[in-house]
């Protein structure tokens, strides 16, 4: 099968590109980002924005016939309009382009926070359920927005088989992604009084999710999950650092300040609510069985980016 990859320059991106290549299947992508060796891998990598006419000339000339779109950012990442266009106007331009030249099948990668975090939310999620608290976090609102466009391909584009797959958070060597950034120092704010369950997938796992869905041609929502949630607090502790509560007027005020993540101050609702998933469906529709424990995932990151020798936060 010929994949390309928007975002192939990711860090679970590259992972994907490398265990699609070993199965046989011809591998490409665009981003705007470089990739050094891929060449050497015998991936080939374009280089432009999904946005412009570079992104079309390759669906044009390459001919792929699936695309795993990975070309979303998240707030941790972009700040401001800019990660609106990339989200919103890149998921458009993708489907555009697959419609266009004849692509038979999409996945689109999406992120579990597209339910949002809410004090009346049922504590496991279903693929109907809407996004909740957009309000109180506006940054997902593009996310959310690209999440939902992706789907609406289920019935405005029927030839095209399409997958969207809401993945939770990440962990693995070497440490990328929205969970572990926020991990990243020695010291990691929590909200006083409140210990949120939290949804992680080691990489490895996440890899072999997206290439079951890719090569089982599963169509429809999925959530995406491995080992049972846990205590954000065990996350904390387990990654060798060292939590530190803070009632919520105060986190707010601090947030970007004396070393604290730049974080919104309606991310705090995630701090406080849980954002769990029902993954029974892409269980049926893959059999996918992850291969990493908690235990597993948290020494992995453990090592792989030891806490800061540094004052570090605070």
């Amino acid at each position: 099968m010929r994949v390309l990859i928007p975002g192939i320059a990711g860090g679970i991106a590259r992972k994907l590109a490398l265990r699609l290549k070993t199965a046989g299947h011809d591998v490409a992508g665009v981003d705007i980002r470089p990739w050094e060796n891929a060449r050497e891998a015998g991936i080939e990598v374009f280089r432009g924005d999904v946005r412009k006419r570079v992104a079309e000339d390759v669906f044009r000339r390459w001919k792929p016939e699936a695309v795993v779109h990975m070309a979303t950012v998240t707030a941790f990442t972009v700040p401001g309009a800019e990660r609106g266009r990339i989200n919103l106007d890149g998921t458009k331009a993708v489907f555009d382009h697959c419609a266009a030249h004849g692509v038979k099948q999409v996945l689109f990668v999406g992120r579990h926070t597209f339910y949002g975090a809410a004090p009346d939310s049922p504590l496991y999620h279903s693929e109907d359920e809407p996004p909740r608290a957009l309000e109180a976090i506006p940054e997902l609102a593009d996310l959310v927005a690209a999440d939902l466009y992706a789907a609406m391909a289920l019935w405005r584009l029927p030839e095209m088989t399409t997958a969207v797959l809401r993945l939770p958070y990440t962990l693995g060597a070497p440490g990328t992604g929205t969970l572990a950034s926020f991990l990243k120092g020695r010291r990691v704010p929590l909200v006083l009084g409140y210990d949120p369950l939290f949804h992680v997938l080691q990489e490895e796992d996440v890899v072999t999710a997206l290439q079951l869905a890719l090569e089982k041609k599963v169509r429809g929502i999925f959530n995406v999950a491995g080992p049972s949630p846990i205590p954000l607090s065990v996350i904390v502790r387990e990654t060798g650092r060292m939590g530190i509560p803070l009632p919520s007027q105060v986190l707010s005020l601090l947030l970007g300040r004396a070393g604290f993540p730049r974080l919104s101050v309606g991310a705090l609702d995630h701090l406080r609510y849980p954002i769990v998933v029902d993954n029974r469906r892409f269980l049926e529709a893959t059999g996918f069985e992850f291969q990493h424990s908690v235990a597993d995932m948290l020494r992995i990151y453990r090592e792989s980016a030891p806490v800061p020798t540094s004052a570090g936060w605070l």
